[in-house]
């Protein structure tokens, strides 16, 4: 007769049973390893995809450590020194080690190793709940390519940090619906907690509110709502019973994380010598202005400029270029409501993560003003719905995110071969570029005729399209491309003007001029007091030359040759600039193969003649 074994022993038996050993999926993990990578490549360079509000924060979190002082947040740009709580400027300022260490990469690694942590939870609860290290693989490596992580959870934003801390709480929720089946057994005679308790006690409940009150320093107090919400209901609604205690233990519990998380970001109050700029530039500015609109709410919900119908699609336009594939995820969803499959045959992990989708969704359909970057922190959850259902998924959708990643490819390539004609690239690096963008494109004509292939391939032609992005810009962004170490020696301390076409988009030359005075000036003529901007191009260059030791210029047509200053002026260097605005008519179909004539432009530094 054999001995009785240990309960560890039928733990690990039973987990066994659950997940057997399977081979690992090496090329899905060589996905996942190459889309990592990727994210450290070109991290430093102005061109890596971001928003124009980096340069904002990261001017505030500049003004702020010259200060030496935690607080009050410091800006030289009207209405925007409050815009967003401490913390994030804070980790830029502890990043950059209080300007002494002041640059792109340092700015930018913090939210990466947050996207990371991100990436790492989603991918161990994907494996959790399949038992295949293939859905893991396949649910990061679609985190990563998602267009909203790729833009806001590298670049100095509040996304990566905020999308860590406020999903937590739902990590926790979903371990205690996902641990049961291997739970250790308890001893015999040993009384079983109740389930719906199990787990959820008041240092769970205040470590949720130190989380959500954590996310919401980084970005806004109102991030509590759709997080507390999201909890609340997914913990009920997952529960293994419903009864009165149950409700009443939840809302309680949730309501000391709430309070919780709103008194941390309170201290934003008590430690900042100036509460009253706060209430007045982030609470009622910056907040309460996104829930009101002079028109009235349902006009504006329905014909503004931010309608409720657009929000219904905010988690496809995340996904970015795996737009068509979340389209067939909500697919999918759609068949099995129509086959009368209830809520209640759910598990109780899907119907955590159908919670945390809905509940995102639905409480930023309420404000005035909405985005779809609001809901990138339920992008972790669609991930992992997509992973699970990933064979379930047609392949059509799959298809058509093929079709658009082909000239997107072509169109990446014929840029970095003109670069080189510009001499802006040297053939080496046209030559890895065009490389990467044939692979790409052979591993889509691929999905396009192996039909198994179809899927893989698609997430593989996506990362192709950020790797060739990211080579095709790289030239621009080495210390080559800037100017030289003399003249940066020469123009230390020097006045100098730069061109501002977008709020705080000075701030860059903050890195190409280290040392420099910087004074921006309107380079689009959209602010008539700004230096002058109604004056002819060649005037007003004179004009700020007169007023400043050297000025930024921007080439002002194709044909312009030099700076029109010369010969009163010296110039001093010369940079290309990439045009990222453009107006009606710039870009058409007969010139869009030709992108030197609409994307790329002149800079010239110029000083005063002695």
């Amino acid at each position: 007769m054999l001995p009785p074994r240990s309960a560890a022993a039928r733990v690990a038996a039973r987990r066994k049973n659950m997940y057997p050993r399977e081979p690992l999926p090496w090329l899905w993990l060589a996905l996942v390893a190459v889309a990592a990578l990727l994210y450290f490549y070109g991290l430093n360079s102005p061109y890596a995809p971001t928003n124009g509000d980096e340069m904002v924060y990261i001017h505030i979190a500049r003004m702020t450590a010259e200060s030496g002082h935690w607080l009050p947040l410091q800006s030289e740009i009207i209405a925007t020194r409050n815009t967003k709580p401490p913390l994030l400027f804070w980790q830029a300022i502890a990043a950059g080690d209080w300007g002494r260490n002041w640059n792109l990469y340092g700015l930018r690694l913090p939210s990466v190793l947050y996207t990371f942590a991100t990436t790492a939870l989603l991918a161990f609860f994907a494996h959790r709940i399949s038992g295949h290290v293939r859905t893991a693989c396949i649910a990061a490596a679609l985190y990563l390519l998602f267009f909203s992580t790729f833009r806001y959870g590298r670049a100095y934003l509040t996304s990566a940090p905020e999308t860590f801390w406020l999903a937590l709480p739902m990590w926790w929720v979903l371990w205690l619906r996902v641990r049961g089946p291997v739970a250790e057994a308890p001893q015999p005679g040993a009384t079983a907690p109740a389930g719906p308790f199990l787990g959820m006690d008041w240092r769970v409940f205040t470590l949720m509110g130190i989380a959500m009150g954590l996310g919401s320093a980084y970005k806004s107090f109102a991030l509590v709502a759709p997080a507390a919400a999201a909890i609340w209901c997914a913990w009920l609604l997952s529960a293994p019973r419903l009864d009165r205690q149950t409700i009443i233990r939840a809302t309680v519990g949730l309501a000391w994380s709430t309070a919780l998380a709103l008194g941390i970001f309170a201290l934003w109050f008590v430690l900042d010598p100036d509460p009253a700029s706060v209430w007045q530039e982030f609470v009622l500015a910056e907040n309460a202005g996104k829930m009101s609109n002079t028109r009235g709410y349902w006009h504006a919900a329905l014909f503004g400029a931010y309608p409720m119908w657009t929000q219904l699609l905010a988690y496809p336009v995340n996904a970015g270029l795996l737009v068509f594939t979340v389209l067939g995820l909500g697919w999918v969803a759609l068949k099995v409501a129509f086959k009368r499959q209830t809520y209640l045959q759910l598990t109780p992990a899907l119907r955590v993560l159908l919670v945390w989708v809905v509940v995102w969704l639905v409480v930023f359909t309420v404000p005035s003003q909405r985005s779809e970057r609001y809901l990138i922190p339920a992008m972790p959850a669609i991930a992992i719905a997509m992973a699970l259902a990933w064979d379930k998924i047609a392949k059509a959708w799959f298809w058509i995110t093929l079709a658009i990643g082909v000239p997107a490819l072509v169109m990446l390539a014929r840029v970095a071969w003109v670069m080189g004609d510009l001499h802006i690239s040297s053939r080496p690096q046209i030559a890895i570029t065009l490389i990467v963008a044939c692979a790409g494109l052979a591993v889509a004509s691929a999905g396009f005729f192996i039909s198994r292939w179809a899927k893989p391939a698609t997430l593989a032609t996506v990362l192709a399209i950020y790797a060739t992005f990211s080579l095709m810009v790289q030239p621009l962004s080495t210390a080559d491309a800037g100017y030289s170490p003399a003249v940066l020696a020469q123009m230390r301390a020097q006045r100098v003007a730069v061109p501002n076409g977008f709020t705080g988009q000075f701030e860059r030359f903050r890195f190409v001029l280290p040392g420099v005075s910087i004074t921006p000036y309107d380079a689009e003529g959209r602010n008539t007091g700004a230096f002058q901007p109604e004056l002819p191009p060649a005037e007003r260059l004179m004009f700020l030359l007169e007023q400043f030791d050297a000025v930024v210029w921007l080439q002002d047509s194709l044909d312009q040759a030099q700076p029109s200053c010369l010969p009163g002026c010296t110039l001093l260097g010369s940079r290309w600039h990439v045009k990222s605005r453009h107006k009606d008519g710039e870009v058409t179909l007969d010139n869009l193969w030709y992108p030197q004539q609409w994307l790329f432009r002149r800079e010239w530094l110029v000083a005063k003649t002695p």
